[in-house]
């Protein structure tokens, strides 16, 4: 097999700004808007210049103001081409699949005793920042590996296992809607080569460089509003595949441990993992052991190794 960790030489980067990548469509927005970039604070992910930022230093002059509103109240604002695609695939979704719930919680001490040392080497050594995500899809990988029914497509009557992990992940275009780029054969990567894989097909979408290929054959989903800081979230199944999962935001909660028979109270990150599958290939006995997989290898892998 090839050696999934090496750089990819075919990478493509987002224009740098000031307050981060900053997305064409922002940018032509504050070329239109005479607006340098620089002048702004971003409001976005890690301080990121949004089109919200720019509209609401220089409105348009038909645009009527309003707090929270960015520019846009009173106004019918359609739906671009990224949106339209996904509403259509959305509702197919919804009236298709027979969407159920399953939720769990991570303690993710034993994660952050690995990543917490090592997020300023990791920046220096891969020019991004070492999130939750990679860990998640490394255990969502082990998991799926055990439980290939929802590694697999949903037919009318049957169910299509794939023999290769394929993850889609979600990403966000400035709001502008969502695409979902798939990281191929992730059974096969290191955690560092899922890292360097996930960034690389995240900036190609903000950038719009994403091509046909990068953006089919997704076995299975996972969807991260948990960088907005989000506690449970319901993610729509990206059909025809037979889950999705959805990792929310990790925060410091009071825990309630049991050591020699006394119960104790301990301060420990905690973030919430959702998945949705679609009922009709299987129940919520399997759906519940599989995110109770991904919660065991996230809460007892010894991730420092990996690192």
């Amino acid at each position: 097999m090839a050696d999934t960790d090496a750089p990819l030489p075919w990478r493509r980067r987002a224009r740098r700004a000031p307050g981060g990548f900053l997305t064409p469509a922002v940018r032509r927005l504050a070329s239109e808007r005479g607006i340098d970039p620089a002048t702004l604070t971003g409001t976005g992910f890690a301080g990121r210049v949004t089109r919200a930022d720019v509209l609401s230093a220089a409105p348009g002059p038909d645009e009527r103001r309003d707090e929270g509103t960015a520019g846009l109240a009173g106004e019918t604002v359609p739906f671009n081409r990224i949106r339209a695609r996904a509403a259509v695939a959305l509702l197919d979704s919804k009236r298709t699949s027979a969407h159920a719930l399953v939720v769990t919680a991570v303690d993710y001490s034993a994660v952050e005793r690995a990543r917490l040392p090592a997020r300023q080497r990791w920046r220096d050594e891969e020019g991004f920042a070492l999130t939750y995500l990679p860990f998640v899809a490394v255990a969502v990988v082990a998991a799926l590996r055990e439980m290939p029914l929802l590694n697999a497509l949903v037919r009318d009557d049957a169910l299509d296992v794939s023999g290769r992990v394929n993850l889609g992940f979600a990403v966000d275009l400035e709001h502008d809607g969502l695409v979902v780029p798939v990281v191929r054969t992730a059974e096969g990567r290191s955690l560092r080569g899922i890292a360097r894989a996930i960034d690389d097909v995240a900036r190609r979408a903000r950038a719009r460089a994403l091509t046909p290929d990068d953006v089919g054959g997704g076995t299975f989903t996972i969807t991260n509003p948990g960088a907005l800081g989000t506690w449970v979230s319901v993610p729509i199944i990206n059909r025809p595949q037979a889950g999705i999962l959805s990792t929310d935001g990790v925060a410091k909660r009071v825990v309630a441990r049991s050591e020699g028979g006394r119960d104790h109270l301990e301060i420990r990150p905690v973030g919430n993992l959702c998945l949705s599958f679609d009922h009709r290939a299987l129940d919520g006995a399997y759906a519940g052991t599989f995110v109770e997989r991904v919660r065991e290898v996230l809460e007892t892998r010894d991730w420092s190794a990996a690192l």
